[in-house]
């Protein structure tokens, strides 16, 4: 199955500054990246970091436009979890604080439970205790938050997933993707966990389908996976669109464990 995929942003900041952007798909067939910053090129640098690949932009005082579109062939095997992922998704991390939930979640649910069964419950749990509400939570909130309120956006029924997960000792990161079926479109958040040594994809939300997602990165949480952070200046972001289609019919939005390649 093929997948295109495309974005567009603008920036406006009063004064140079050096921003860091996180758009490209991880594995592209192809893919185009264009930056104009005060109406000039400018040539994003590549940084190779864990689990991402992240463009450094210069920005000029003014307005800059971004504009990223690709291609993607789906398939490929699954994601095997190595040592050190499975060390790392295991331990708290600042939207995810496992910590404070264990009691919680070891009363929730049954440790004892299939692997997959378990990170399916998990999720199903979460898409029948949030209610999706667009704007209904702050940059700041944690998966505690999220609990509390009720309520939240894709991020935060990610986050709330990951933390149960990982209070029940389940290596779990967020992953960043490109949805097709998506309504509204925009990025979004879903979660892999470590299922019989695999990465495998559950969406609290269900709201596109898992098996035509599209990894753009992934991390610990919101933290390591923001498509644009801005450092040694200020910014508003200004418009911004995000598409995904793909060649054929959509599947329909499933229940089990996916592997995202």
């Amino acid at each position: 199955m093929r997948t295109n995929v495309a974005c567009s942003l603008t920036v406006s900041s009063p004064a140079p500054a050096t921003a860091l952007l996180q758009v490209a798909v991880a594995a592209p067939g192809s893919e185009q990246l264009t930056v104009l910053s005060a109406g000039r090129p400018v040539t994003p640098a590549e940084i190779a970091v864990p689990g991402a690949r992240v463009h450094r932009l210069e920005l000029a005082a003014g307005e800059t436009t971004i504009a990223y579109t690709a291609a993607v062939e789906s398939g490929g095997r699954p994601r095997e979890v190595t040592p050190a992922e499975w060390a790392e998704f295991l331990r708290p991390s600042r939207y995810c604080p496992s910590d404070q939930l264990e009691g919680f979640a070891g009363t929730e649910f049954d440790r004892g439970r299939p692997r997959a069964e378990l990170v399916t419950a998990v999720a199903a749990w979460v898409g029948r205790r949030l209610v999706y509400t667009a704007g209904s939570s702050r940059p700041v909130d944690t998966a505690v938050d999220t609990l509390l309120m009720g309520r939240g956006v894709c991020r935060d029924y990610a986050h709330l997933t990951i933390t149960l997960l990982r209070a029940l000792e389940v290596p779990a990161r967020l992953v960043a993707v490109y949805a097709p079926g998506l309504s509204p479109m925009d990025f979004h958040a879903v979660v892999e966990a470590e299922v019989d040594g695999t990465w495998q994809t559950v969406d609290a939300t269900r709201l596109a389908p898992t098996s035509s997602l599209v990894r753009i990165c992934q991390g610990r949480d919101a933290a390591d996976t923001a498509f644009l952070s801005l450092f040694g200046g200020r910014a508003t972001l200004g418009t911004m669109s995000v598409t995904a289609t793909v060649d054929g019919d959509l599947p329909a939005p499933g229940d089990a464990p996916f592997p995202l390649p």
